[in-house]
């Protein structure tokens, strides 16, 4: 294992020096590029961070949850779960942090637990998704990305409920 990386780049200095490639300049030009689409998504990533932040903080999160927790419930649907499974799409980090409260207080065998597994490794963070991929190539208009994207995170989180039930 303590090989892989020396191993990688002697391989691709082997191949650029078979290719004749300048691998300095081919390595400078890559890293202002990559300066250049940091300056270019910069602007929306930190709005991101900062809506999370205030998403978060002003308890609207909560609010959230509370209002359709009667909704979800009804569907079989764990209200432990909601507060991840709403914050998923937005943060990868919060929803990762609410995974690892749910794991600690319903432990990773149970139903919650199991369900919220599945949930966090079937989603996406579709905001930060969709903020950095369409951000780096200076796309503004989404059309239909977010809607299904975030429709997709839907039925994946019940989903994930319904086959926890059946597997488990």
């Amino acid at each position: 294992m303590e090989l892989v990386m020396p191993i990688v780049i002697a391989f691709v200095l082997s191949y650029a020096l078979v290719k004749k490639v300048n691998v300095f300049e081919a390595f400078t030009d890559g890293a202002r590029d990559g300066i250049k689409t940091l300056f270019n998504i910069a602007p929306t990533l930190i709005g991101l961070i900062v809506s999370v932040s205030m998403l978060k903080a002003s308890g609207a999160l909560t609010a959230v949850c509370d209002a359709l927790s009667p909704l979800f419930s009804k569907i079989g649907f764990p209200s432990e779960l909601l507060p991840m499974t709403i914050l998923r799409p937005v943060s990868g980090g919060g929803s990762t942090a609410l995974l690892n409260q749910v794991l600690r207080t319903s432990g990773p065998d149970s139903f919650v637990g199991r369900c919220a597994s599945v949930i966090a490794g079937s989603t996406e963070t579709t905001f930060y998704a969709i903020t950095m991929y369409y951000g780096a190539v200076g796309i503004k208009k989404i059309r239909h990305t977010l809607f299904a994207s975030l429709m997709a995170d839907f039925t994946a989180a019940v989903i994930a409920v319904v086959s926890v039930k059946l597997f488990y």
